[in-house]
């Protein structure tokens, strides 16, 4: 297998300690919406991949809808 896709097993299983670590640790950013959305990051730990998609689209979702309340001129329609 190439890099891109390594073969699964192949002593990855704790390639993401270190990112798992820094989200927990992640400083405050001074908006607690902002804040409460980071720390749902955490819920990937332990969670198979397939789970992953659904939280990181949670998590985004949170994250535009804060962004769209500081937009005076509202959300953007795509």
């Amino acid at each position: 297998m190439t890099d891109e896709h390594p073969v699964e097993g192949a002593g990855y299983e704790n390639q993401n300690l270190e990112t798992e670590r820094i989200v927990a640790e992640a400083p405050a950013t001074g908006d607690a919406r902002v804040d409460d959305a980071v720390a749902g990051l955490s819920r990937l730990n332990g969670r198979p991949a397939e789970e992953h998609v659904a939280i990181l689209e949670q998590i985004h979702g949170q994250l535009r809808d804060i962004l769209d309340d500081l937009d005076p001129s509202g959300p953007e329609q795509h």
